[in-house]
Order: C-alpha cells, then structure tokens, then sequence
C-alpha cells in the first residue's frame, strides 16, 4: 500500500524513494526510467506486461507531464488489460483502491 507522496518522494510500505518506481505484487522496482522521458511507450512496458497485470495504474506525475502513447493504450486495450492514467497524486488513490482486489501494477513519475 502507497502510504503517502508529495512532489519527488513517495511511502510504500515503510520505505521512502525518491525517484521513479514500479510497484509489482512482490516487489518494487526503484529505478524506472523511459526511453523517452516524459513519453511512455510500448517498448517501457514490457517488464509490466511480464506479469499479466489485471490493471497498470500509471501516475503521469504531480503536474500530470508523463504522456501515455496511443500504441500502450491500443496495446493494453487489445490484452483486456484495464489502464489507468493520472496524476501521480491521483493515481496513488486509484492503485490503492485496487491493489488487494486485481492483480495490479503501478508505475509512477514522482516529479513533474
């Protein structure tokens, strides 16, 4: 469970990052970096997709910057894989809500 985040800095668990995650259902990978930055695309999924999530929530940062290509959202849409995609501080209610009851993956920009 996501226990708080502010601009650049988020609480899972105890644990505070400061840089881009992805929360799996087992651990957390602290250093998701995209290959082009503010623009996520197909190819930054594929360690997401490896897991046969349920839903991805997406936390598009605290200004909303981080853009989701129309090929991810085809791409998850043809998988039957629900997308979610807000604000980071919006984002983290939404994974929250869902976390216990789907299998769910999120994946947040804490900054801009």
């Amino acid at each position: 469970m996501i226990e708080s985040y502010s601009f650049g800095k988020m609480v899972v668990d105890g644990q505070t990052y400061t840089s881009d995650l992805i929360i799996f259902h087992d651990k957390i990978d602290d250093n998701w970096w995209r290959i082009s930055g503010h623009h996520l695309v197909t190819e930054d999924m594929k360690r997401i997709l490896h897991v046969s999530p349920e839903i991805i929530v997406i936390g598009t940062g605290f200004y909303g910057l981080l853009r989701v290509d129309n090929k991810v959202r085809e791409q998850l849409n043809s998988m039957n894989i629900n997308l979610i995609a807000e604000k980071t501080k919006k984002a983290v209610e939404s994974y929250n809500r869902y976390f216990l009851d789907k299998k769910t993956v999120g994946a947040f920009h804490l900054t801009c």
